[in-house]
């Protein structure tokens, strides 16, 4: 059976964390560890997290971090950490669940189905039989975003951004977390596009082979988010800056 680590990112989530989710999930998958990289919360965050491992040491694990660095650098240090667990998958997850912890198993079924696949990224996409709740607002602005990524890394990706996701540990995927990101909310982007770089310097086949996105049976956007309405129009300087790195 296949081993999965999840890092979570966490920064101020003491009001948010649904621990009884987390317990529950664990009594119900054996095989999924999490890794909780506290970012330098200044409230309760910490000890709520200490909290919950203990209930699970075995499978659960705290990182925290001496400042708040943002999302990009909790989640890459918390890749790292989970790198040297040596686990079949390592991926990560939002902290306030707006991906339920119930998408995981079907994540970790795709990798093992299909082996020739190096990832499985989480897609909110609306159709009939799925429950995709989103505000209206940040759904507009998201598609504008996502059509702009697409055409830029020349990738038929419908969404870069959510925050569910699961790769094979590989030394490929731990190389694209060895380096800091300097592109914060746009930090998936710009895997993406190191990813690209990497195989074109290597010839290996399309990233397009390798990557498969999942369309999700529930996501929920969450009251409470980080996300702030001027992080859309930074993001299209980090775009820019994204390309002239590893694009040109």
């Amino acid at each position: 059976m296949s081993r999965s680590i999840i890092v979570v990112p966490c920064y101020n989530e003491a009001q948010r964390l649904d621990a009884a989710a987390f317990r529950s999930f664990l009594a119900a998958q054996s095989s999924v560890c999490f890794v909780f990289v506290d970012d330098g919360s200044r409230d309760a965050t910490g000890a709520c997290l200490e909290a919950l491992a203990k209930t699970e040491p075995e499978r659960l694990r705290v990182l925290a971090l001496a400042q708040n660095s943002g999302k990009a650098e909790a989640v890459r240090a918390g890749v790292r950490a989970a790198l040297e667990e040596r686990p079949d998958f390592v991926g990560y997850w939002d902290a306030d669940l707006a991906t339920p912890l119930a998408e995981i198993p079907k994540f970790v079924s795709v990798l093992e189905e299909s082996p020739g696949l190096e990832a499985v990224f989480g897609a909110r996409v609306r159709m009939l039989g799925r429950t995709i709740e989103r505000h209206g607002l940040r759904h507009g602005l998201g598609r504008v975003f996502a059509t702009a990524v697409a055409r830029m890394l020349d990738l038929p990706v419908y969404d870069t951004q959510c925050g569910a996701k699961l790769f094979r540990v590989s030394d490929t995927v731990a190389g694209l977390f060895a380096e800091p990101f300097f592109s914060g909310w746009c930090f998936d982007v710009e895997l993406i596009a190191r990813w690209l770089r990497a195989r074109r310097v290597s010839g290996a086949e399309p990233l397009t082979q390798v990557i498969r996105e999942l369309p999700l049976e529930r996501w929920t956007d969450v009251e409470g988010s980080k996300v702030r309405p001027v992080d859309f129009f930074r993001a299209w300087v980090q775009l820019w800056r994204i390309r002239g790195r590893y694009l040109r």
